[in-house]
Order: structure tokens, then sequence, then C-alpha cells
């Protein structure tokens, strides 16, 4: 057969898209199963979600949260941290523990015929951990050095001072998973088992399984490894009102970098809110993917940078609008000024050949979010995070198509804007302050690595 290859072939007029049936159940113990039957191969993946993220962290022990996930898998039940990771190793099973601002996270991904097993183990981690000291003073020293590091690195200093600018001192979500040096060097052995027995409890968790198997097995298989999992903690509440941002530049002094780290952005809505999709299909145009109007302007049109984007982020209980880029220094100005724009003639409208290619460009990748099990675990995981209903990924693509231009240019005006803009700025302070007062920006505060002031 011969292919006309000058001939560009024409996409499908319909992507259609259905997620197998979503099947939940409780524990006797309390804990909230989700499960999608996935027989493709003979896989299965499990992701145990504990709401007992670094929100939830003291106050003076910043970090908390992450070094419990460090230490937790250093030993349990019967074995060693070496002999613990030799065992998932000779399974040929993936385990992983993490955590972030939200949650703990302990995942396991295993053949179906070494699941009885993997399962034993992954849930031993979670019942029976050993915290030693030895193992707790190993990753303490860890996370210091790892804190250190990061000292170095300017995209992470741009990120841990957007987020102390934006929701300020008494948010927790305004500090690093990370945590402080200074914290660190407070949290204890001790505290790290009350960590434990406080907020990671069978009532306080939901564990999302994907894979070979019937809900019939792997109902019985949990209730034999995990059901006696019956600790009780205490539930927390935290405020987390939004009293950081403001028409200002943030300035962090980064001596001798040639580049500049920017991040402009204000509190935006919750992921659960109504306006989801018409600001999906809105920050698609304007700094989602290659074509977007800020990185064709800053990396096409003006030459400043690799790449810059935009993003509406979504935590469980905040949302955020943000832009990020770096450019060459001598350009920070410049750049600034561009983002500004765009961000200004995005509230002039767009246009419907812009809406149509947004709409296919989100509706045409979809499908292909949902073909590992990672993937499929990943979106249940979201689904959870923000309670979202049984029928939201089957719905999606409805939603997106019905998305009208109005919506669009209407999400545009309520959530994009300059005013309470904040901006950050990671490079050579002596370079910077000139060039900004230089092209009239004032509100130019300085601050240390963590978003603290400083002076300027």
């Amino acid at each position: 057969m011969i292919f006309n290859r000058t001939v560009k072939p024409k996409p499908a007029k319909n992507i259609s898209f259905g997620l197998p049936q979503i099947e939940k159940f409780k524990l006797q113990n309390g804990l909230d199963v989700i499960f999608i039957q996935k027989k493709k191969l003979p896989i299965i993946r499990l992701s145990l979600i504990i709401n007992a993220g670094s929100k939830f962290d003291p106050e003076n022990k910043k970090g908390l949260s992450n070094l419990l996930a460090m230490v937790i898998d250093e030993g349990a039940g019967k074995y060693n941290a070496l002999e613990l990771s030799e065992e998932f190793d000779i399974l040929g099973a993936n385990f992983s523990v993490n955590s972030n601002h939200d949650k703990i996270y302990f995942t396991l991904q295993t053949l179906t015929e070494n699941f009885d097993k993997s399962l034993e183990l992954f849930c031993t981690v979670i019942k029976s951990p050993h915290f030693s000291e030895e193992d707790f003073l190993r990753q303490k020293r860890k996370t210091l050095t790892h804190l250190l590091q990061l000292k170095d690195d300017p995209e992470e200093i741009a990120d841990t001072v957007f987020s102390y600018v934006l929701f300020g001192e008494q948010n927790p979500y305004a500090f690093p998973t990370s945590g402080y040096d200074s914290h660190i060097e407070l949290i204890s052995i001790n505290d790290i088992k009350n960590y434990y027995n406080m907020h990671l409890t069978p009532s306080n968790s939901t564990l999302v399984v994907v894979g070979d198997s019937s809900s019939k097995n792997i109902i019985e298989k949990l209730e034999q490894n995990i059901g006696s999992w019956r600790l009780e903690g205490t539930k927390i509440k935290k405020n987390f009102d939004t009293q950081g941002t403001s028409n200002q530049i943030f300035l962090v002094d980064k001596k001798d970098s040639v580049q500049t780290e920017i991040r402009m952005g204000y509190p935006s809505s919750k992921r659960s809110m109504d306006d989801f999709f018409p600001k999906l299909v809105l920050n698609t145009i304007l700094g989602g993917p290659f074509t977007s109007r800020i990185n064709l302007n800053l990396r096409e049109n003006k030459g400043y940078t690799y790449g810059a984007s935009s993003s509406f982020g979504y935590l469980q209980e905040s949302g955020f609008f943000i832009v990020s880029t770096s450019v060459g220094i001598e350009n920070t100005a410049s750049a600034i000024k561009e983002i500004l724009y765009e961000l200004n003639k995005i509230r002039e409208g767009i246009t419907e050949d812009e809406l149509e290619f947004a709409k296919s460009f989100l509706i045409r990748q979809f499908p292909s979010s949902f073909e590992t099990y990672r993937q499929i675990s990943s979106n249940l995981t979201t689904m959870v995070i923000h309670s979202l209903p049984d029928n939201y990924f089957n719905n999606y693509i409805e939603n997106l198509n019905r998305i009208s231009i109005e919506e669009v240019n209407k999400a545009a005006l309520e959530n994009i804007f300059t005013s309470n803009l904040s901006t950050i700025i990671v490079g050579d302070k002596e370079k910077l302050l000139s060039q900004l007062k230089s092209e009239n920006f004032e509100n130019i505060v300085s601050t240390d690595y963590n978003g603290k002031p400083a002076i300027l």
C-alpha cells in the first residue's frame, strides 16, 4: 500500500472515553477502598492515601510529616530496612512512600502472582514500623543535607518563596513540605511516633486499588492483612484562610546568577468549583502547551527563555494561579512586562479558533492519561483528594465540549488580573535592582530564601 505523505491525515471527529466501573467498599476497620478491575496485564497497583500531609505539621516542627514518610519504611515487622527492600526486589514489586502538603502516600505495584506476599509486606510497613533511633537519625541527617542543597537551587527557592508570599505565614500551605533546617533539628523520634499514632489510621485514609483481580478477592486479602490496623487518631482542624499576597515584587538575591527565576501569581478557586473547565480551557490558550500565548511571546517572539507557562494549581483546601519561567537576567524586567501584557490581553477575549484548538487539544490527549495502572491510580487519587463524583471522568469530554467562548471570556475576567499580583524573582540583586527601577517597577522588597523579609 502506498501512502501520500503530502496529505495531512484528518483527525477522528469524535473521541469517546469510558472508565471501567468504579467499585467502592469499606473494610471492617473503617478503611475506604476504591477498586477498578483492569485485566490487560497481570498487575495490581495499590495507593494508600492518608490525610497526614505537611499541612498538619506542628508550628515549630515543619517537615515532620515528610520525615515520617522517610523513616516509616526503614524496617518493619521482622525485617530491617535492607531486608525489607530486598524482599520487595525479590518479588519484582515497586514500593514507595512519599508526602506532600495534603497527604502521605504508600504505593505498591506488583505482579498478580506475587500479590499475596507483596500485600503482606505493604501492610507490615503500615502497621508495624520499627521507628528506630538509628534509622531516624540517619534520615534526619539526609533531610538536613537535602535542605542545604536546595539553597543552591534557584527554582526551588522561587517556588518556596512563592508559596510563602501567596498564602501568608498563618496558612499551613505557606511552608515547604521538607520543612526548615532549624525545625528539623527540633524533631525527635517521639514526635515521629506521636504523629504516626495521631494521623495514620484507617478512618483517615483511602485505599485505591487497580488491577488484575476481582473485588471479592481484594476485599478478602485486605481484611486478612490490614483488617487489624485499628489505631484511633485525633482529628485536627486547620485554618486555610489566605492572608498573603500583595501587588509587590519580592526579590531574592542569588549572587552572580546569570538567569532569573520568575514566579507571578495569586490565590484562586479550589479544584471542585464549577469554573474548573472554563479555567482549564482558558489556561490552555494562555499558558498551557507550547503554542500558548505566553510561551509564543516570551520564547518565540522575544527569545527571552526556553519556555514559559501558566497554570491553575490545586491543593485540597486552596487553589492558585501561577506563571513560571526562567530568563536571562538582562531580560528580567522586559519578561515581566510581557507577562503582564498577556494577562491583560487575555481579558479582552479569545477567538473561536483558539477555543476550538484548546478543546481539541485537551479532549484528544485525555484518553491517553488512563493507559497505565499508574495513571488510572493517579486519577482516582485526584478524585479522592478533591471529592469529585464517581462519573467525573466519564463526563470529562462532554464537559469540555460544551464550554462556550462566553464562559471562557467570563473566566478570564473573573480569574486573570494584574492587581494583587505577587511577583517573585530570584537572581543577582545588584543587576536586577537597577534594571527594575529603570523600567519604573516599584514596590520592590527583599526576602530571604524562605520568603521572610531581608535587607534590600
